[in-house]
Formats: C-alpha cells, structure tokens, sequence
C-alpha cells in the first residue's frame, strides 16, 4: 500500500502534468490566433485562472515554450507522416515516399500556424536551441534520405556541380547513415525543397482562394513530377 508521502508526491506530478498539459494545449491555440510572434506567457496564464510568475514554474520563458511547441510540432507531423509510409509495402520506397509526403501536406493544411512554426518566418527574438529541435527536425529529411538509399537510387548530376560541396554532403551522409552518392543527395534535397515549399504555398495561401478548386490533386501532380526525376535513373 503506498504510503502517505508517495501518495502526495504523486498527486503533485499529475497535477504538474495537467498543468503542462494545458499550457502545451494553450499555447497552440495561441499560435493559430495570434502567431509565433504573439505568443504570450501572460496571456495564458491568465486563461488558466494564475497568476503569470506561478506559469514560470512550469514553463520558464517565451523562448521555451515556443521550444516546446517546435518539438512537439515536428513530433506530430513526423509520426503521421512515418505511420503513412510504413503502411506502404517496405520496398516500394517512391510509394513510401509519395506516401509521406501527402500525409505531411494533410497535416500542414489542418494547421497551418503549426506548419508555419517549424517552415515559415523565423520568430523574431528567438534562437531554436539545436541541442533540442535538431533531431526532431530532420527525422523526416533523414527519412526521405534513408529510403532513397534502399532504394539504390543512382542519378546522374554533372560532378562540376557538386564539387565544391562534397565535405557538406559527406556529413551528411554520416549524420543520416547512408551510402548515396554526392549527385543522389542533392537530388534528395531537390524533392525535399519541392515538397516543402508546395506544401508552404498551399498552406500559407499563396496560391489564391480561387485559383485551384482540388489543391490536393496539384500537390499529387507536383510530386509526381517530383518523384519521377528523381527515380528517373534508378536502377
């Protein structure tokens, strides 16, 4: 039977977690109504009915709950995008890919001020500490890297281009594990720039409210296109 003291210690970390909880919950909403740059410790606290320096014990700054957010946000979006491509037969790595990238573009356009977080407008102020936001970061960019690797992907890009890259494009390599040539991983991070930045004109509303009537077919399309340069030497 636990004992008094436990019992009291673990009434104490539930309730920190419900707190935390709400703050993480609190703060998103924030960020669709106001935006990174209007995020404000004092204005949730005053939702959640405390006094502003009372928040501080639970989250110490701007700068870290908008951390936390960024972690959480990069979580999300790579768990959904992840779970969509394993669903995907393991060695149709384009199917994988594709896969992913339209569940990303889902995820992006049901909440456009957390995909502006992690790919739009830096917050002024705010520097993300890599130490946290790195790994994160790049577990989809890892993930597109690692399937073009099973995927013996082989393209052919004039060496001249690339030349002056190679150290850049060697710790790649070492960071992510793979075994892709020099012209390979910047054809990778050619379908990575196309995939972020048609899904950032698509969530961001760049496009024009009457412009496309299915925005979803001419992301499908563009990765198409995508996809099939990329693939286009593949053995």
């Amino acid at each position: 039977m636990a004992s008094p003291t436990s019992r009291t210690h673990k009434s104490r970390a539930e309730n920190r977690a419900e707190i935390e909880t709400a703050i993480r919950r609190l703060g998103r909403e924030h960020l669709s109504r106001h935006g990174a740059a209007g995020l404000s410790l004092r204005a949730i606290a005053r939702e959640l009915g405390m006094v502003s320096s009372a928040v501080y014990r639970y989250v110490p700054s701007r700068d870290d709950l908008l951390t936390v957010l960024v972690v959480e946000a990069y979580t999300d979006l790579a768990d959904a995008a992840e779970a969509a491509a394993d669903a995907v037969e393991p060695t149709d790595h384009r199917g994988r890919i594709r896969a992913c990238a339209l569940a990303m573009r889902d995820w992006a356009v049901s909440d456009p001020a957390r995909w502006a977080l992690l790919y739009g407008s830096p917050v002024p102020g705010y520097a993300a500490p890599a130490e946290q936001t790195v790994g994160p970061g790049t577990r989809l960019s890892g993930r597109l890297l690692r399937e073009l690797d099973a995927a013996d992907l082989s393209t052919r890009i004039d060496q001249a281009q690339t030349s002056t890259l190679r150290a850049d494009l060697a710790a790649i390599r070492d960071e992510f594990g793979v075994h892709l040539s020099d012209a390979a991983i910047v054809a990778g991070t050619t379908l990575w720039a196309t995939i972020i930045g048609a899904i950032s004109l698509e969530a961001f509303g760049q496009y024009g409210a009457d412009t496309f009537g299915d925005p979803r077919a001419v992301f499908d399309d563009q990765l198409t296109i995508g996809l099939r340069t990329v693939f286009a030497e593949t053995r």
